[in-house]
């Protein structure tokens, strides 16, 4: 398990869990916040939060409310909200998002926009 900090969900609110071991191919979507620790080959939406971990690889399109990628990601990222990519992260894609944080080391191989903020939406 691990704490909750800012939007990072805890393990026993994640709706789904992809351990380390597990290699999913195909459209994965959900609505609820999902923890991904393996492989994931399609795309990936949720519209919750988003968990990459650092270990993580998933080649597919992102699509989430908000997300913290920590893992290796090839497909393009589109986060309604918060993004935050970390020092161990590598993405090969676009990224759009409302918000977005990234850390001194991230590797960001693509174009990014920032998207308008509906005050409304938030």
């Amino acid at each position: 398990m691990f704490k909750k900090d800012n939007n990072e969900v805890e393990v026993k609110q994640a709706e789904t869990i992809i351990g380390p071991s597990i290699k999913v191919k195909g459209n994965f979507h959900g609505q609820g916040n999902i923890i991904v620790e393996g492989i994931i080959e399609g795309g990936v939406k949720t519209s919750n939060y988003l968990l990459i971990r650092n270990k993580a690889k998933v080649t597919a399109n992102i699509e989430a409310k908000d997300a913290k990628i920590g893992g290796e990601i090839t497909g393009n990222v589109k986060i309604k909200g918060y993004l935050e990519i970390t020092s161990t992260a590598t993405i090969r894609g676009d990224i759009e998002a409302s918000l977005l944080s990234v850390a001194k080391g991230a590797k960001i191989h693509g174009r990014c926009t920032m998207l308008e903020t509906n005050k409304t939406n938030q």
